[in-house]
């Protein structure tokens, strides 16, 4: 028994198209060793879904066998049995006795929508977001260094990949392109991650299906869904309380769902309250309460001939007095004019319609996605050196965008092509005349992963888009670019494969944030499109459970547009390059991991600092990250920790242009436990600890850090934080 756990625990590389059945599991014994067979009588027909990433032996059957009447049982460590549901079931050679009835599996979300065997991608997946139990976007990344976030507070938090700052990626939620360029002391995408089933990022090098505007990468967000959480027909739902003793801060979940006769509904309502944390050093981090709210609703309707049809609404809410600028704790220069705090409310919401064939024939396996997502800031006020409130102002951005592709498989893999579309707007309401400016954006493109010969993975793709910008003024211009990546990976021998990519992006012209637009602006003979070069190459060594990895990158981006009030066309060159090291340790039981990444950038040939950095990039240097969990399966006990060390980083000192300091490292480290008692398997229990030792830091990519806290006193991270939480499905 405990052969066998270890062998449906460990986890591996799985790139299986969509194909017959039989074929599949032929694949399946291919990738893992474990042989397959069939302990009844029947044939196994039917076909399954593609299998792409790296997932556990049991979760890439179940994706297999998802859709037929077959079960199937480990009757040994290394050969699994395949019966039909209530007929063939008996005592294997490894004593194992019944049946495993089989899990409905989304395999959108465990592979294909997901995973897609990118040279430079990483995949946060379902297990590692219950694994670190993140109340914000800096949780879902934690452990991977590649992916930097800056900042304390949700609502100010902006994403890095390899240094690039998320409004010059393709950032997608549910499929749906996002627009969130608000107001540069906020966040550009606030997402509550008790919503999410998984998240993929294409770190510099991103296919042409990635969507327009991928200049650094893309990052793809994918909420939960009902096969995710409900194995068949029938009503479910939980209810999740995590409480943290530092803020004394309640988070309550609450969801329900259900499906019959091919109907799905789920819905998920989140809401967090608190007071302001304690930093390391035993102050009150002023303007950090919780007043959070989100809600996600899905129903979803698919045929009996595999046509699925679902619609999804996704809405966060953020409303609380925050820091006069909310990505810094205070600014030597407010001190006279301007309150501490002022009310900040941040909403966003998000809908999709999706349509997919879930049972695909040869050339024809369509997708279609239309979206409406809209961000929204209002912020009070102040006549200045008053703190006499004047007004509120208001800064919007929306999109509707949409695209319709299809897949077509093929012997050597398959050839995505579609085209799509974007309408986006980015207004500011105030005491002054409203502006805004608008784009349109029209695309076709074409993306191919094959395996033209053994052991070679070979991914390219070419996009073309023709954009119309309009002004605050009625200035209106248009302009057109291709862009192009191709990528492969070579299996030199059974212990070494190389790797290597390179994109060009044109991303036409970025919409001005909202808050700095002005009726007055001229924009001549108009602002120029942005483009991008990405570069990447590694190695991979796997030897048995052991992995390691190493690998660079670089990515150019130029003109990149930026703003300021006076300055309608002011645009920067934006370079970042660097290295990362990895190593992971996979027992089956259990994992250890660490990851290391050095990440240089530059603006206009000089360091990057924060400031011109806005929208741009951010000083961030040496990352080092640790992590490790182990389950003790006769107790029903997981634990785990990881430990993050941010090296100094002192490339500013070096700028003759400026007095910046030396950006102080730090170490903060956490550890978790959870339980499942066996006589309740319905209730999980955990507790965990964060920042052990009690550090007193502010996270690398926190807005301000090297000016030094007579200048800027950048927002500190939570001191130490006892944690608990209780979940309950029923």
């Amino acid at each position: 028994m405990s052969e066998a756990w270890a062998q449906t625990n460990a986890t591996y590389d799985f790139n299986i198209p969509a194909k017959q059945r039989l074929s599949a599991l032929a694949d399946f014994t291919a990738a893992t060793g474990i042989q397959v067979v069939r302990a009844g009588t029947g044939a196994i027909g039917g076909s399954a879904k593609p299998v792409k990433g790296r997932y556990s032996a049991e979760a890439a059957l179940g994706a297999i066998l998802a859709g037929s009447d077959l079960t199937y049982r480990f009757t040994g460590s290394r050969t699994v049995a395949i019966e039909t549901q209530g007929g063939d079931a008996g005592v294997g050679a490894g004593g194992i006795a019944g049946g495993i009835a089989l899990d409905t599996i989304d395999v959108r979300g465990a592979g294909e929508g997901i995973g897609r065997d990118g040279v430079s991608e990483v995949n946060i997946t379902s297990a590692d977001l219950e694994r670190h139990n993140a109340t914000d976007v800096r949780g879902v990344f934690r452990g991977e260094p590649r992916v930097t976030v800056g900042s304390s507070l949700p609502t100010s938090q902006k994403v890095y990949v390899q240094g690039i700052e998320e409004t010059n990626l393709a950032v997608s939620i549910d499929g749906a392109r996002q627009n969130n360029k608000v107001f540069h002391h906020n966040a550009t995408t606030v997402i509550d991650p008790s919503l999410l089933k998984a998240v993929r990022v294409d770190a510099g090098v991103a296919p042409a299906d990635a969507g327009p505007g991928a200049l650094g990468g893309a990052i793809a967000y994918e909420t939960k869904d009902v096969a995710d959480l409900l194995s068949q027909d029938g009503v479910g739902g939980f209810l999740k309380t995590t409480y943290n003793f530092n803020s004394n801060t309640a988070t309550n979940n609450l969801a329900a769902y259900g499906r019959q006769n091919g109907f799905e509904a789920l819905g998920s309502f989140n809401y967090a309250k608190g007071s302001n944390f304690t930093a390391g050093n035993g102050d009150e981090v002023l303007g950090t309460k919780t007043d959070f709210l989100s809600g996600l609703g899905k129903f979803a309707y698919e045929s009996a001939g595999g046509h699925r049809f679902e619609i999804s609404h996704e809405q966060v809410r953020d409303d609380a007095l925050r820091p006069f600028r909310a990505n810094a704790a205070r600014m030597a220069a407010d001190e006279s004019k301007w309150p501490v705090l002022r009310p900040y409310t941040l909403e966003r919401q998000n809908t999709v319609f999706t349509y997919t064939d879930q049972t695909p024939v040869g050339w024809w396996d369509p997708k279609i996605v239309l979206a409406y997502n809209k961000s929204n800031v209002m912020i009070d006020q102040y006549v200045t050196k008053t703190y006499i409130y004047d007004y509120t102002s208001e800064g919007i951005t929306d999109s509707i965008n949409g695209r319709f592709e299809n897949k077509f498989a093929l012997s050597l893999g398959n050839v995505v092509t579609g085209v799509d579309f974007y309408r986006e707007r980015a207004k500011y309401i105030g005491n002054t005349p409203s502006t805004a400016e608008k784009a349109w954006n029209f695309g076709a493109y074409a993306q191919a992963r094959l395996t033209p010969l053994e052991r070679t993975k070979l991914s390219f793709g070419v996009r073309g888009d023709h954009q119309r910008f309009e002004g605050v003024n009625g200035f209106e211009s248009s302009d057109q670019g291709l862009s192009s990546n191709v990528s492969g990976e070579y299996e030199l021998a059974s212990f070494l494969s190389v790797k290597a990519g390179y994109s060009h992006v044109w991303a036409g012209v970025p919409l001005a944030e909202n808050y700095v637009q002005n009726s007055a602006w001229s924009y001549g003979t108009g602002p120029k499109s942005v483009t991008s070069d990405n570069y990447t190459a590694g190695f991979v060594i796997p030897y048995g459970a052991l992995r390691f990895e190493a690998g660079v990158f670089q990515t150019e981006i130029d003109n990149a547009r930026v703003p300021l009030y006076k300055e309608p066309l002011r645009a920067f060159d934006v370079q970042t390059r660097g290295f990362n090291l990895s190593a992971a340790y996979d027992w089956g039981d259990g994992f250890a991991r660490v990851r290391f990444v050095r990440t240089d950038a530059e603006i206009d040939g000089k360091k990057a600092d924060t400031y011109l950095g806005n929208y741009l990039t951010a000083p961030i240097g040496d990352v080092l990250a640790f992590e490790a969990a182990h389950t003790i399966a006769q107790w029903n006990v997981t634990v785990g920790a990881d430990i993050e060390i941010v090296f100094d980083y002192d490339e500013l000192t070096q700028r003759t242009d400026s007095t910046f300091g030396t950006i102080k490292g730090y170490q903060v480290a956490n550890a978790f436990v959870e339980y499942r008692p066996p006589s309740l398997r319905s209730l999980t229990l955990r507790g965990e600890v964060k920042n052990i030792f009690d550090a007193t830091y502010s996270a690398r990519g926190t807005y301000g850090l090297e000016y030094g806290t007579g200048v800027v006193q950048p927002l500190y991270e939570t001191g130490r934080t006892f944690l608990v939480s209780t979940k309950i499905d029923f």
